[in-house]
């Protein structure tokens, strides 16, 4: 009776394994992030800082159109 042991390749179910976990987790952690906002960490949308910065006195309404029409094209 002849035994097989595998050969050389009894690493290679381990290593797709730990290949597939990889991949799920980092497809996983991925998704958070693309659907909790991308990481802007509520800062919200470009016009909406400028909106704020006007209103707390940091720029001037000339400073504030200004920098709308470069946001808005």
């Amino acid at each position: 009776m002849m035994w097989y042991d595998g050969g050389s390749m009894w690493f290679l179910g381990p290593l797709v394994m730990v290949l597939f976990w990889g991949g799920v987790i980092v497809l996983a952690a991925w998704a958070l992030k693309a659907f909790s906002g991308g990481g802007r960490s509520g800062q919200g949308t470009s016009l909406e800082v400028l909106k704020r910065r006007l209103a707390s006195g940091e720029i001037s309404q000339d400073q504030y159109e200004q920098a709308r029409k470069v946001l808005q094209g």
